[in-house]
């Protein structure tokens, strides 16, 4: 005897459509909980295939029970009944198979019997409902004389294809590094690091006690007088006056109560009275709760019920929600649950990128952008795990690069563009996010159009996951679609955006419209800008795959767009006398992004680069007014702040003093511009301010998200503890740029397939900032690495900045593939000489990366990363730095320098005569090659004039000649078989 059984969740069907959600989950499709499924049955001998079991139709060999949980929430978590669970123990077994009793009244007060299942009716149909959203987008007019669909009806069930991505499964199970107790039968657990998943009890759970007082979050107030219960509450980070979670924001119900010092909610909000379909057991904490429970009644059994089974002991874990969490709290027993872990869920597609180096705190960033991924990519990419879990075009956009490096995403991120191709509406629209939700439409140009940026993911990312994968199928598939979308911006966007209040001269522009733009900036956001960027950049789009496809009439027209829109921008931002780009309105040059954007995706003509380019080092940084940062400053001892005003770290506004955000000596930029200004930086010469960007200490850098804890990346630049997220990746690019320049290897811009690849490494100034780094960049063809390091390095710290060195390369290229390894220049222009040498015989890579891999492991276990955090001393009420050890940001030697590659054969070593004018470029085929570069005279990093760390360059905007890239013009226009500086 064979049994099917299936259990089932609410999840995004069933969901709770809680009042005041922000993400407006009443536009989601709902309805009762729905299972459709059948079982195709391969006969051996005949080899003929039969269905059988196919639900939509009576009679159809299914029943059905309520289950062992009560309540399971995306969102908020699950109620476990721990005694019905063990009743319904084998459930899906021959041996636990129970059939289902017609006699009138057989099943008596049994909630958990087995009933016949219903047939799911949806009283409106998929037409209909489209429409309804249609109307209601604005994406088609509501004179139509068609039916707007009320809210509470059940919606239609559309086509179900088969899911072609990988399943979303636990990918790392992790044990806590600190247990301590919090008083009152609640104990804290410490997993080290941000994850999306839930806490397992492989040991179950001992006996719950019962407090005097339940802690915030613990209480629980729905159940019988007669039942037990244990909470798990989940979270991010901590409430730091107090130690215990810092309750996160879920659902998208806004800003959360963080604790005594952030008392973020208005009298009357939906979360401190309740409202429709709120969660009665979450009032009394003042915010929705990542939260578990588990109950079973009292002794185990209910009053006369001599049958019942069941016990604490048997609970593991919850089974359809998962959480972003690094800390849990369980509460309340006696004594901590032995054998708990924490298990990490992800969708299981192929890890095939790292990066490491010698710098702790890049390390710490690429790793605050990895676990953020992670947490993110469970089955669409979310913006963050437990407020929001949507799928935002702009932030696939942004972090993309990075993802593509990490993984495989092949498969997911063709299910992206197809999610986007669902939602596109009849007049060719996108929506800002993959499933509308009347989600910032006021910002896009009309008519149902998502912001133009947002709305732009699923075209840029079809070229770019040409680029990677060589997907001929999914360009021609997603065509119509692309063209749809591009025929509405050709039709729509300039009277849009006159309608959202913008000049065609933009005159009186001098701060940010109607527009997203870079998104959580420290500056004012250009999102004029931004708009034309990626009009822009959808036309460029469909030229670049009307080339592939060899649609040659599609090309010339896409090309005039996006060279019309392109020549707008410069005509209205380039300053002929004053070197900078910014718009007409001088008062407006501090917007975000800057000229790194439009010098990045090559819209600067060549000619006019090195203006453009000597104008952006005039720009500066500022004090921040930020609620955390001005608590800090408030709250840590004189001899504290003296030591950071010395630093530069703290800086008078006005009269107070107050931390600032620097141009030059961290980050200020916002979703996109990040990316765009240290590819910039890099690509134009100036790499080692790029890494001062990213080796930078203070507010708006990985040093201070670090030193406050954190192990995901923060959505914000600032701190905050009662609004952003701390897991959100949407500003990770800097983690592609790691691997792309500080390392050096990405694909080349004009492959596809990922078959071709561009080394190109670039060095600091001082080995101060970094002494050697390493990466690995996955393809369909293979595993592309590189790994250097300075060699001859004097033994005196002080002289890493003055010494002559040589430079050591090591570059892999698998059997399919082929490179090209761009050698650097010195600095002054002139073209290194180097020696090439190539392996006669490759050793055993596979076994020498697993070496490699485990050495590093003992290192992360021994905690040898970034070393320490502020802590707030809640006797002393002050903040103060305390040194821990931690795993995060661990140095780790690349594979490529293993002891076990000594003794590889090497062939003749070949000269290469350097050259000017953007070095020498040398072709690679497949093999591991070894290059020595000699005579590389070491310097001093570059620091401003004034305030240091807040201020501009001034050495470098005063200087005519600023650097050798900027006499190399024929290199930056676009190219339409260019996918990486598209936009």
């Amino acid at each position: 005897e064979h049994v099917v059984g299936i259990s089932m969740g609410s999840g995004w069907w069933d969901h709770r459509p809680i009042a005041g959600s922000f993400i407006r989950l009443f536009y989601f499709p709902r309805g009762a909980v729905t299972c459709t499924a059948q079982l195709y049955v391969t006969y051996k001998k005949s080899g003929k295939k039969k269905v059988l079991l196919s639900t939509g139709q009576d009679a159809s060999g299914w029943q059905v029970a309520k289950g062992h949980l009560r309540e399971s929430s995306l969102f908020t978590g699950e109620y476990v009944d721990l005694k019905v669970m063990a009743e319904l123990d084998g459930w899906d077994t021959a041996r636990g198979w129970t059939d289902i009793s017609t006699e009138p009244g057989s099943t008596g007060n049994n909630q958990h019997a087995w009933i016949q299942p219903m047939v799911y009716k949806s009283d409106t149909t998929l037409e209909s409902w489209r429409t309804s959203l249609e109307m209601r987008a604005h994406a088609q007019t509501t004179n139509v004389r068609k039916p707007i669909i009320p809210k509470h009806k059940l919606s239609p069930i559309g086509k179900l294809i088969p899911n072609e991505i990988p399943p979303v499964m636990p990918v790392e199970r992790i044990e806590p590094d600190e247990v301590h107790s919090l008083g009152n039968g609640r104990w804290m657990f410490d997993f080290g690091k941000g994850v999306s998943g839930m806490v397992r009890f492989e040991d179950g759970l001992p006996d719950p006690i019962v407090p005097e007082e339940y802690p915030r979050g613990h209480t629980v107030s729905t159940l019988k007088s007669n039942e037990s219960f244990i909470t798990v509450v989940y979270g991010e980070s901590l409430e730091l006056t107090r130690g215990d979670i810092n309750i996160v924001v879920v659902a998208g119900m806004g800003l959360h109560d963080g604790g005594p010092k952030h008392k973020s909610k208005k009298p009357g909000d939906a979360e401190a009275k309740g409202g429709p379909c709120y969660p009665k057991d979450h009032i009394e904490a003042g915010s929705l709760l990542q939260r578990d429970v588990y109950i079973l009644p009292k002794n185990g059994q209910e009053e006369g019920d001599e049958t019942s089974r069941g016990g604490f002991s048997q609970a593991r874990q919850s089974h359809f929600t998962t959480h972003s969490f690094r800390f849990a709290e369980v509460c309340c027993t006696a004594e901590p649950p032995s054998g708990v872990h924490a298990l990490a869920y992800r969708t299981a597609f192929q890890e095939w990128g790292d990066f490491s180096s010698s710098n702790t705190r890049i390390n710490g960033g690429y790793e605050l952008v990895k676990n953020a991924l992670n947490s993110n990519m469970l089955g669409v990419q979310s913006d963050c795990p437990h407020r929001e879990k949507i799928q935002y075009g702009g932030d696939i956009i942004a972090d993309s690069p990075a993802a593509l490096h990490l993984y495989d995403m092949s498969a997911f991120y063709r299910k992206v563009i197809w999610d986007w191709g669902d939602q596109q509406w009849e007049n060719g629209a996108y929506a800002g996010t993959s499933h509308w939700l009347a989600l910032n439409d006021y910002a896009g140009v009309g008519s149902g159009s998502g912001e133009t940026v947002w709305a732009s993911a699923p075209i840029v990312m079809t070229v770019r996951h040409m680029q990677h994968y060589g997907d001929l199928r999914l360009l021609e598939e997603s065509f119509d679609n692309h063209m749809k979308w591009f025929k509405f911006l050709y039709d729509h966007f300039d009277a849009g955006l006159k309608a959202k209040g913008y000049d065609e001269e933009l005159k009186g522009y001098v701060k940010e419209g109607s527009g997203l733009g870079d998104w959580l900036t420290f500056r004012g956001r250009d999102t004029w800008l931004t708009h034309q960027g990626f009009y822009m950049a959808t036309a460029r789009a469909i030229a670049y795959i009307s080339n592939k496809l060899g649609k040659d009439d599609k090309v010339e027209p896409a090309l005039m767009v996006a060279n019309y829109v392109r020549d707008r921008i410069t005509r209205l931002y380039i300053r002929e006398n004053y070197g900078s780009f910014l718009p007409p309105e001088n008062r407006a040059w501090e917007l975000s992004p800057g000229p790194e954007m439009s010098l990045y995706s090559r819209v600067v003509p060549g000619g006019r680069r090195c203006t453009v380019l000597r104008g952006y080092f005039q720009r500066q940084g500022h004090t921040w007014p930020g609620s955390d940062e001005n608590a800090f400053v408030r709250e840590m001892s004189d001899a504290t702040r003296n030591e950071m005003i010395e630093s530069g770290e703290v800086t008078k506004r006005g009269s107070q003093w107050s931390m600032g955000w620097s141009q030059w000596y961290g980050f200020n930029e916002g979703i996109f511009a990040v990316r765009y200004a240290l590819k910039t930086l890099s690509d134009n010469g100036f790499h080692n301010l790029a890494l001062s960007k990213a080796n930078g200490f203070g507010c708006g850098t990985f040093e201070y998200m670090l030193s406050h804890n954190a192990t995901t990346h923060w959505e914000s630049w600032w701190r905050s503890e009662d609004l952003y997220s701390h897991n959100h990746p949407m500003l990770g690019a800097s983690a592609e740029w790691m691997v792309s320049a500080v390392a050096g290897v990405a694909l080349h811009p004009m492959t596809t397939g990922g078959h071709r690849v561009l080394f190109w490494p670039r060095f600091p100034n001082s080995a101060s900032t970094i002494e050697y780094a390493g990466a690995t960049q996955g393809t369909k063809r293979g595993d592309f690495s590189i790994a250097w390091k300075f060699e001859g390095l004097p033994e005196d710290n002080d002289l890493y900045d003055s010494a002559v060195v040589s430079i050591h390369i090591r570059l892999l290229v698998p059997p399919d593939g082929n490179a090209v390894f761009r050698l650097p220049e010195y600095s002054n222009g002139e073209g290194v000489d180097s020696v090439i040498k190539y392996a006669t015989k490759l050793p055993d890579i596979q076994a020498i990366k697993a070496s490699s891999y485990n050495n590093c492991e003992i290192r992360r276990k021994e905690k040898m990363g970034f070393n320490y955090n502020w802590e707030f001393d809640k006797g002393e009420n002050t903040w103060v730095k305390v040194y821990r050890k931690k795993a995060i940001g661990t140095v780790c030697d690349s594979f490529l320098f293993q002891p076990a590659l000594n003794d590889v054969k090497w062939s003749s070593p070949e000269s290469v005569t350097g050259q000017s004018e953007n070095g020498l470029e040398v072709d690679l085929g497949p093999g591991l090659y070894d290059v020595m570069i000699d005579k590389w005279q070491l310097k001093p990093e570059v620091k401003g004039t004034k305030d240091w760390r807040i201020a501009s360059i001034k050495q470098f905007y005063e200087k005519k000649d600023i650097g050798p890239y900027c006499s190399d013009l024929d290199t930056f226009e676009w190219n339409i078989e260019d996918a990486s500086y598209i936009i």
